[in-house]
């Protein structure tokens, strides 16, 4: 999935960080895991990881992957292979309504809606994959790790047919190829590193007090909120039929705004989590265009570490812009590294 912020192509300088500075870690807590694939990293190199997003959509995507070390085994569904089931299910084969199928009456273009954020079979198939894993699941058909397991591969399969450029705060006026591909369910792929995981959809502030030898934190480093960016996929991951306004069809996100994302609050909201970290070290995804200024947040950072305890890496990083590699010097991603305890 591409997401906003996302850190594939700094995974190296992560991993070596923590190597060279602070080898004798264990476990980790990752605050804002967004995609998930640094707590995947974390956890595929064996450290026991906790995961947290406050975005719903994002919590899914990890909650199967981090959490379970092994493919649940669904003893109780009666059906081999549901991830098969799933992808040969078909509206006739279900007894739902078409009143029910909230992404295909509200972001595919039938009836009185023009929105074309997916192509109409598409938009139903979300659906009735969507209504089917919710049955299973009241039904006490499947588990709760079984049904975050497919709900999880519901959220992953879903961009692969979306009309949109990356995210959703806006669709396509034309259809892009990739929309008449038919959404197809693949299995969440699962690593074993023998620990107890967790994941967690909570405020960050309430995750502070996890006592790890690292806390990682990756928040938003500008005044683009997230939600609007991907309000569909958390509308398929809650499927709670909200309120939805406007030509895209977003949701109500107003008590989903992040402290990080506006100028006013962003330095306390800093503050906030290194002073209250009960973790013994913090490392943080930053970069030196960001809402607060490198000069600022070092100072946070130094007011609060132990000793001169205090790191500061930063990495050269190409800008991207529509897809076209833009090599304007000056941006570089950072990593802020101070012990705590």
């Amino acid at each position: 999935m591409r997401y906003i912020g996302g850190k594939s192509l700094l995974l190296d300088n992560i991993n070596n960080v923590i190597t060279s500075e602070i080898p004798e870690i264990s476990s980790v807590v990752d605050l804002f895991a967004g995609s998930g694939i640094v707590s995947s990293n974390f956890k595929s190199k064996g450290y026991r990881t906790i995961s947290n997003d406050y975005l719903y959509f994002s919590y899914v995507m990890s909650r199967a992957s981090i959490v379970l070390n092994k493919k649940p085994a669904f003893k109780n569904l009666g059906i081999d292979d549901p991830i098969k089931y799933l992808n040969e299910l078909t509206f006739a084969d279900t007894n739902f309504d078409i009143d029910q199928c909230f992404i295909y009456n509200n972001y595919s273009p039938v009836g009185q809606c023009e929105r074309m954020y997916f192509q109409p079979e598409n938009a139903l198939k979300i659906d009735i994959i969507r209504l089917t894993i919710k049955k299973w699941y009241t039904e006490e058909q499947i588990t709760e790790n079984e049904y975050f397991y497919l709900l999880s591969a519901l959220i992953n399969a879903v961009p692969f047919v979306s009309n949109i450029t990356g995210v959703y705060a806006a669709y396509l006026k034309f259809w892009d190829k990739r929309t008449y591909k038919t959404l197809e369910l693949t299995e969440p792929i699962i690593t074993n590193n023998g620990k107890k995981n967790e994941c967690y959809n909570l405020d960050f502030t309430e995750l502070l007090s996890k006592k790890c030898d690292l806390l990682y934190a990756d928040p938003p480093y500008n005044s683009r909120e997230y939600l609007p960016n991907y309000h569909i996929l958390e509308t398929i991951a809650r499927y709670d039929y909200p309120e939805i306004h406007g030509v895209t069809g977003m949701r109500n996100y107003d008590d989903q705004k992040s402290v990080f994302c506006k100028k006013g609050t962003v330095a306390s909201a800093f503050e906030t989590m290194i002073r209250d970290c009960k973790s013994k070290y913090i490392l943080i995804s930053y970069n030196n265009e960001a809402l607060l200024s490198t000069e600022a947040l070092s100072d946070i950072c130094k007011r609060y570490a132990i000793g001169d305890s205090f790191k500061l890496f930063e990495f050269s990083y190409r800008r991207y812009k529509n897809k076209i590699p833009n090599d304007t010097a000056g941006l570089k991603e950072q990593l802020y590294l101070l012990r705590r305890h």
